[in-house]
């Protein structure tokens, strides 16, 4: 869902607005971007396989809802941000 390019540059926003903020002090900028990255990559493989999951769910009802409807949106949606709340406890 987020692209390499994209997940790089939210690492960087990420660990630049840490320490501008004067949050933090990297002690090796090389391995914070690194696990920055990491963390970032992490969630996207995270929100690729929330959204196969609410696909499948809305794939399932027994009524034909075409991807696209209105009606498919409400229910994807629906199941996205369910998937969402149970995997964040």
């Amino acid at each position: 869902m987020i692209s390499e390019d994209r997940q790089n540059y939210l690492a960087f926003i990420i660990t630049d607005g840490l320490w501008k903020d004067d949050l933090v002090d990297y002690a090796d900028d090389d391995v914070v971007i690194r696990t920055a990255r990491q963390a970032v990559a992490k969630y996207n493989q995270e929100l690729i396989e929330i959204d196969t999951k609410a696909r499948q769910m809305v794939a399932s009802l027994k009524r034909n809802v075409q991807e696209g409807s209105p009606e498919w949106d409400v229910m994807y949606k629906k199941y996205f941000e369910e998937e969402m709340q149970r995997r964040s406890g």
